[in-house]
């Protein structure tokens, strides 16, 4: 049953992610700066060839292939195998992985089909700025926040029974 959860919940941030992208890909320009609550919320279109913020953009395309899709890749893939095969982990830590795995998936199925990443949200709420994002990044901050949390509030007792 866990190992059906787990999956459940991959699929779900990969399809939100995949969705989300496709409507923005058919519905809105490239570049296209839409204002949804005046400037503090904007949606448009961008390509990101890059990593975070377009990081490794620049880098020559047999290294930013094995960087930015074949390394991710096996790590996702070892990473869920890991909380697929392990049944002592703690069950809102599992959450957390399976919402890294699906986001990063999310965000790969991009690289690898589009050569580029769809990324469409930008917040501008005072002090809280963010880059351009999409649901992938949502859901690996989430998870790498769970994850956080968790580490600091249970510490050892995170790979015990919950």
């Amino acid at each position: 049953m866990q190992r059906i959860v787990i999956l459940l919940i991959v699929l779900l941030n990969i399809g939100c992610d995949q969705i989300s992208k496709d409507i923005v890909r058919k519905k809105i320009a490239p570049s296209e700066y839409i204002q949804v609550v005046k400037n503090n919320l904007v949606l448009t279109n961008v390509e990101n060839t890059g990593a975070m913020l377009g990081t490794g953009q620049n880098l020559p395309q047999p290294l930013k292939t094995i960087l930015l899709q074949i390394f991710p890749i096996i790590i996702l893939l070892i990473l869920l195998f890991s909380i697929l095969k392990k049944t002592n982990l703690n069950k809102w830590l599992i959450v957390a992985f399976a919402f890294v795995i699906g986001g990063g998936i999310g965000n790969l199925i991009d690289r690898v089909a589009y050569g580029s990443v769809t990324d469409f949200v930008h917040i501008n709420l005072g002090p809280l700025k963010t880059g351009i994002f999409n649901m992938a990044d949502v859901s690996v901050t989430l998870g790498g926040i769970f994850i956080l949390l968790f580490s600091l509030r249970y510490k050892k007792s995170l790979f015990s029974e919950q």
